[in-house]
């Protein structure tokens, strides 16, 4: 099995570099061999991800936000659930972005961005981000060749404000297959509990596969930086995704090495009378 770290490593496309989802394996294993045989890894990595996030919060002075994106059905919600759920809610902020609202659509398209940003000591999570108003946006042609491009640009510059004010941006893209997510949307249509999950619009979206994969291919590209580098993690098994998305936060929580703060002068010997 791959190092932690080597993992990390695997998974991330170099600035300057090429995406190359083509060439990706939605499917990859990442060299985890069998489900069964892994089934203690997202606990162990998990736990020690609740060390880490505790001294952010303790520490107040830097955040983290980790972008989610990926064509529909590519698993967002589900890696929300399975690699976050044992941290502690005062230190986390999730946030959807869906269709920009009136208001959004008044402002420049970083605005509602910006604002949802975590604050120090949070580890912010972005289902879906700015990334819509460069892909999902040139694939509907509300954008054209010459906008996207400059918003490349607009987002590399965005990202290394936030990194120089103390934000570490995480990027990853859920990577799956076009056979897989059309599974995953007829289980959305055929049980009764998952309906709610159905748009006719995901439909739409799957019949421009070839221009939503050609978009991300180039947006990732583009903006992978040294500062916020994508991660692209095959999305086929639900079970390596969780763990590669974890094995990327421990990492980044590593590099940060986060401290609980002093104590205040004077505690010791403090007796708290009954």
């Amino acid at each position: 099995m791959a190092t932690e770290r080597s993992l990390v490593d695997k998974l991330r496309v170099e600035p300057g570099t090429a995406a190359d989802l083509s060439g990706r394996s939605a499917a990859d294993r990442l060299g985890f061999g069998k489900k069964g045989e892994n089934s203690d890894a997202l606990d162990r990595l998990e736990e020690r991800l609740d060390v880490l996030h505790d001294r952010l919060w303790a520490e107040a002075r830097r955040s983290v936000v980790l972008v989610l994106q990926g064509l529909d059905a590519s698993g967002k919600d589900g890696t929300i659930r399975r690699v976050l759920s044992g941290l502690n809610p005062q230190g986390c902020q999730v946030v959807n972005f869906k269709e920009p609202t009136t208001d959004a659509l008044a402002h420049d398209y970083l605005w509602r961005v910006h604002v949802e940003c975590p604050r120090r000591g949070i580890l912010g999570v972005m289902n879906r981000s700015h990334y819509e108003d460069v892909v999902t946006a040139h694939a509907l042609g509300l954008i054209d060749d010459k906008q996207r491009t400059r918003r490349y640009r607009h987002i590399r510059e965005f990202e290394r404000m936030l990194t120089d004010e103390g934000t570490t941006v995480v990027k990853v893209f859920l990577h799956i297959s076009k056979e897989e997510q059309r599974a995953r949307l007829q289980e959305r249509i055929d049980d009764p509990r998952k309906n709610w999950k159905f748009r006719s619009s995901d439909l739409a979206a799957r019949a421009k596969w070839d221009e939503f994969s050609d978009g991300y291919d180039r947006a990732l590209a583009a903006t992978s930086t040294k500062w916020a580098p994508w991660y692209v993690v095959p999305g086929d098994h639900k079970w390596v995704r969780d763990i590669a998305v974890a094995s990327i936060l421990v990492d980044t929580f590593e590099r940060l090495d986060p401290q609980i703060p002093d104590p205040e002068p004077g505690l010791e010997g403090i007796v708290v009378e009954k």
